[in-house]
């Protein structure tokens, strides 16, 4: 039977292997994987993922859409339904300990121990798994976070965004191979949030396989190798974030006009051109996949058509409105 047990967890640090197409055994792989609560309500569908040994992968979904559920499946912390997951080849519940014993958990509730010092929490959860003391590791880790001047304060006296940095130590406090960053920066601000990024991509060049959930999509398009998008319990897309970004993004070309038009002339309406609400701008979308965009032909024809613009930019999508569509398609 899976214990239960809510505490974050740690593994070791050591290089991972590159990353080959041919990769076997992923650092994570979750087969055919269902969970159904006491109540009947259905968090997870038959998700099916595999995550590649020091990679960065973004798992995106809106509130309620699975994430935590998923984490905590392969973390140990909530039992599954049906289907099975390993890590690095260890099965969750068949070889318990050797998979917890290679993860690290940041959760998003800030759970420390309120009256303890950051080293003191630290040597705790390195001992939670037998490993003997190494306060070498624990001043590296605390350094790197910007908390070993913080080393003799009592855990209730730092602020927030300290204390989230402290859960990172925590999880880090047994050398994980594999982290697992859920919602990491929530109610952080910019400038602590930036300073996380970069940890997350220290963590990555020293081999860690990083799995961040988050709300702020900017932070999956800053850092993240691979993109997943869960939407009510099932995952409806894994891809490349560059190659999704490609495949999906769209541009809109902006014509700013001289003089201020009432409608889109009908001799344009093959482009479907959308006017701004000023009447001073076209606006045109176009798939930058496409074999030919249009855009030349829309502008011979704008000039056939007596409209004379002074000036024109493109925008490109972000991942956000990526994101968005894609959830509203599966909705």
């Amino acid at each position: 039977m899976l214990e239960q047990d809510t505490r974050p967890v740690a593994l070791s640090q050591r290089a991972a292997p590159p990353v080959t197409a041919t990769d076997a055994k992923p650092a994570i792989s979750v087969s055919h994987l269902y969970k159904t609560y006491a109540t009947g309500f259905q968090a997870l569908k038959d998700i099916n993922l595999k995550i590649r040994h020091g990679e960065i992968f973004a798992l995106l979904g809106p509130n309620g859409a699975g994430k935590t559920t998923l984490i905590n499946i392969i973390c140990g912390i909530v039992k599954p339904s049906s289907g099975s997951v390993t890590v690095d080849g260890h099965d969750i519940i068949a070889d318990y300990r050797a998979s917890r014993a290679m993860i690290g958990l940041v959760p998003q509730e800030l759970t420390t121990d309120a009256f303890e010092t950051p080293p003191a929490t630290m040597r705790f959860s390195r001992g939670l798994f037998g490993k003997p003391a190494n306060p070498g590791h624990i001043e590296k880790v605390l350094k790197e976070l910007s908390l070993w001047d913080k080393r003799e304060s009592r855990i209730v006296t730092l602020s927030g965004g300290m204390k989230r940095r402290l859960l990172i130590a925590k999880a880090l406090a047994h050398e994980p191979q594999i982290l697992f960053l859920d919602e990491p920066t929530a109610g952080v601000d910019v400038e602590l949030r930036k300073d996380m990024w970069q940890l997350v991509r220290s963590l990555r060049a020293s081999g860690v396989t990083i799995i961040l959930t988050t709300h702020y999509i900017e932070e999956a398009e800053e850092m993240a190798d691979r993109v997943g998008v869960i939407n009510k319990g099932e995952i409806i897309l894994v891809e490349d974030k560059i190659e999704l970004m490609r495949q999906l993004g769209r541009k809109q070309l902006t014509l700013e006009l001289r003089d201020r038009l009432n409608a889109v002339p009908a001799t344009l309406a093959a482009y479907n051109l959308a006017l701004a609400p000023d009447g001073r701008a076209l606006i045109y979308t176009y798939d930058t996949g496409a074999e030919r965009t249009g855009i030349t032909a829309l502008l011979d024809d704008v000039r056939n058509a007596g409209i004379k613009f002074k000036d024109l930019r493109t925008t490109q999508s972000s991942l956000e409105d990526i994101f968005v569509g894609l959830v509203r398609q599966k909705s």
